[in-house]
C-alpha cells in the first residue's frame, strides 16, 4: 500500500489491518497497532512500519493502551520470503534462549549471511534487532498481564539478568519496567500459574475449534471442558501444563501457564499461536472461498481455523495411529502409549496426568513394547521410523514423509496441515470430503478444489464442518 492508503486503514480501526502493519506518530514518540482508539493522529505526523521490531529500531516506544504485543502476525502466505518468515517464527519462540544467528542459520539450511540479508529486506530490520524487540513485548506482556516479579519477567524474556533488563528496557522504552508495573493493573495470579493474552484477528469460530480438538484428545495429555483446553506440556527438562480460553470482547486467548514453565514461556505461546491458528487473516480467507457457495450457501464459514498442532511428533504419531480405523480407536491406542511411555505430571488438574512421550522415549521402548499396546506391526514400523527422524531432527517434508513405509498420500497430507503449516493442502480421498462433495468424482473433486487456492486446507475444514 502507499502512504494514503495505510493512513486509510489506519483511520478506519479494521481488525483485518490488525498486525500487517504499525504507526509510529511523531508526535508522542509512540508507535500503535491500526486498531488502537485513541484519538487518530495527523497524517503528517504518522510514519508506517511493517513490524514492531522496525518502529522501535526507529526509536518508537509501544502503546499502553493498544499494546503492539497482543498485534496478531502474519499468516503463512503473507511473506514473500519463505526463509525469513520462517526465520522470524523461530526467533519468536527462541527469544529467550542466546542462540546465534549461525546457529539458527544451520537449523534453516542456510549460511547467516544469507539469511542476514534475506531478513532485513523482508522485515527491515536485522534478526538481532527482532530479538531484542520480541523480548521487550513478552517483558511488557509479563509487566502488564501478571504478578511476576520484575526478575521472574526478566528471566522469562531472555535477558539473563535483571542489570540488563532494567537497563535495555529503560534506555528503548523511556520509563524502568517497576514504573510500568506501577501504571498498569495486573491479573489476579491463581495459585501456581500466571495468564498472558495471545490476540487475533476476529472473528473466531471458538466452539468449532474445540469441537475438532476434543474429538482428537488423547486421555490423559489434554482435553476440553466447559469451553476451554487443557493440555500437559513438557519441553526440555520442563514440564508443566497450561489452558487456554476465549476472550471474545477482547479478540484474545487468554492462556494460563503453570508457574513450572516459565523459563519456556516463549516456546509454549508460540505453540499455542501454532495450534490455535492465531495468525490467520479470517476474512481475507473467506473471500477467497466464496465460490464454495456452490457447494452450500452458509459456506464458507468465516473465523473458521485450521487447527495446528501443539508437539509436532505428538501429531504425527496420532496421524499414523488414526489410519483405517476410528477417531475414538486412535485415541485409545495414544492414550495406552501414554501411560507406557509418557512422563507422569503432577498437574493438580482431574484427567491431566502425563506428557506425550518424547521420539527417545519411543525409540528406547522400542516395536515390541508398541506391539504389545495394540498397534499392528506396519503403524508401528512406521512410527518407530519418523521417531528416528525426529531424533536426527531432520525437517520434514511431504516427500519424506511419502517415503517413510506406512504414511500414505492421505497421512501425509494431513500432516502438511497440522504439522508443517500448510494452507494449501486438499484431501480428496478423505471420508468427510467426499461425503460432502458427493456425488462428484475424485477428479471433479480435484477440478473443483483448484478455485479455493491457495486456501485449500482452510476448504477441508469448511468441508468437515457441514
Amino acid at each position: 500500500m502507499d502512504r494514503q492508503a495505510y493512513y486509510e486503514a489506519l483511520c478506519s480501526h479494521d481488525s483485518r489491518f490488525d498486525g500487517k502493519f504499525f504507526v509510529g506518530v511523531r508526535s508522542t514518540g509512540i508507535y500503535c497497532r491500526p486498531v488502537c482508539r485513541v484519538r487518530t493522529p495527523k497524517e503528517e505526523n504518522c510514519t508506517f512500519f511493517l513490524s514492531a521490531a522496525e518502529a522501535e529500531a526507529a526509536g518508537y516506544r509501544p502503546c499502553l493502551k493498544c499494546r503492539p504485543e497482543l498485534a496478531p502476525g502474519s499468516s503463512t502466505l503473507e511473506s514473500s520470503s519463505d526463509l525469513a518468515k520462517a526465520a522470524a517464527r523461530e526467533i519468536e519462540a527462541n527469544c529467550g534462549n542466546e542462540e546465534s544467528l549461525a546457529e539458527l542459520a544451520v537449523r534453516l539450511g542456510c549460511t547467516d549471511r544469507h539469511l542476514r540479508r534475506v531478513f532485513e529486506a523482508e522485515f527491515r530490520v536485522t534478526p538481532l534487532q527482532y530479538r531484542q524487540t520480541c523480548r521487550l513485548l513478552l517483558a511488557k506482556k509479563l509487566l502488564t498481564d501478571t504478578r511476576l516479579s520484575v526478575m521472574e519477567v526478566a528471566m522469562a524474556s531472555g535477558f539473563g539478568s535483571l542489570r540488563r533488563f532494567n537497563t535495555v528496557f529503560e534506555r528503548e522504552y523511556k520509563l524502568t519496567p517497576s514504573t510500568l508495573r506501577k501504571q498498569v493493573a495486573g491479573q489476579a495470579e491463581c495459585a501456581d500459574g500466571f495468564t498472558v493474552k495471545v490476540g487475533y484477528r476476529p472473528p473466531y469460530r471458538w466452539q468449532e475449534m474445540l469441537r475438532f480438538l476434543s474429538a482428537r484428545s488423547i486421555p490423559g495429555v489434554e482435553m476440553v471442558r466447559d469451553g476451554t483446553w487443557y493440555r500437559t506440556v513438557r519441553i526440555r527438562e520442563h514440564t508443566g501444563w497450561i489452558r487456554v480460553e476465549q476472550h471474545e470482547a477482547k479478540n484474545t486467548l487468554a492462556v494460563t501457564v503453570s508457574a513450572s514453565l516459565l523459563r519456556v514461556l516463549p516456546q509454549v505461546l508460540a505453540k499455542v499461536r501454532r495450534l490455535f491458528d492465531t495468525d490467520s487473516d479470517p476474512q481475507t480467507i473467506a473471500e477467497a472461498l466464496k465460490d464454495m457457495r456452490q457447494i452450500r450457501e452458509a459456506l464458507p464459514i468465516c473465523g473458521l481455523r485450521v487447527p495446528g498442532c501443539f508437539d509436532a511428533f505428538e501429531t504425527c504419531v496420532r496421524a499414523i495411529l488414526g489410519q483405517q480405523i476410528t477417531v475414538k480407536a486412535a485415541n485409545t491406542l495414544a492414550g495406552r502409549i501414554v501411560q507406557a511411555m509418557g512422563r507422569p505430571v503432577e498437574s493438580g488438574i482431574e484427567g491431566l496426568t502425563h506428557t506425550f512421550p518424547t521420539a527417545d522415549d519411543v525409540l528406547d521402548a522400542g516395536a515390541a513394547a508398541l506391539g504389545e499396546l495394540g498397534v499392528i506391526h506396519a503403524r508401528g514400523e512406521a512410527v518407530l521410523e519418523l521417531a528416528e527422524r525426529f531424533r536426527q531432527r531432520e525437517a520434514l517434508t511431504r516427500d519424506k514423509l511419502l517415503a517413510i513405509k506406512g504414511i500414505g498420500p492421505w497421512t501425509a497430507d494431513y500432516i502438511a496441515i497440522r504439522v508443517l503449516g500448510e494452507p494449501d493442502a486438499f484431501l480428496p480421498t478423505d471420508y468427510g470430503v467426499k461425503t460432502a462433495l458427493a456425488p462428484r468424482t475424485q477428479k471433479e473433486m480435484a477440478a473443483l478444489a483448484e478455485d479455493w487456492r491457495p486456501w485449500r486446507s482452510y476448504a477441508v475444514m469448511n468441508l468437515w464442518n457441514i
